[in-house]
């Protein structure tokens, strides 16, 4: 997605319908401006970020996400999630700063790969191939936060 062509058409939909220019209008009408202006700030906020985009695009097809529900992954994501959670095990153990990057490096990697299989998915309208996709992306992106949020490690030199 062009991020200049989205800033552009959000800052013109924005002068629109922005509040201020119904501060002379009837009350029923600064209303409806105030809810046009949420509306397109939600619209702008989901589009400018490739995940909540995503997953509008997949919902926008009718394919239900079920990401409360449905929790089935492939056998080869499920083995990936199992060796990161014993990485992070280990790097909290040890307060290993070198591996915490390490395995950050690592997650990136993922979700940008990922983040690419479903761009292609949804592309060719396979949506929901996507959503599977989507739901491993979900999980990368938390557990990446839950790894980001150990930044204080201390750094552990091996003996």
């Amino acid at each position: 997605m062009d991020q200049a062509a989205l800033d552009a058409a959000w800052k013109r939909v924005s002068m629109q319908v922005h509040p201020d220019r119904f501060a002379t209008a009837s009350p029923a009408e600064k209303r409806v401006a105030m809810q046009w202006s949420s509306r397109a700030n939600e619209g702008y906020r989901i589009l400018r970020e490739p995940l909540a985009r995503a997953r509008y695009l997949c919902e926008l097809a009718g394919v239900d996400l079920q990401t409360e529900t449905n929790t089935s992954m492939s056998p080869g994501f499920l083995m990936q999630q199992m060796e990161w959670r014993e990485q992070l095990d280990v790097i909290e153990e040890r307060s290993d700063s070198v591996a915490l990057q390490s395995l950050k490096e690592t997650l990136e990697r993922a979700m940008s790969d990922t983040e690419q299989a479903v761009a292609a998915l949804l592309n060719s309208e396979q949506y929901e191939q996507a959503a599977t996709r989507l739901r491993e992306w979900m999980f990368i992106d938390k557990f990446f936060r839950q790894v980001h949020s150990l930044q204080g490690l201390a750094s552990h030199t091996p003996n």
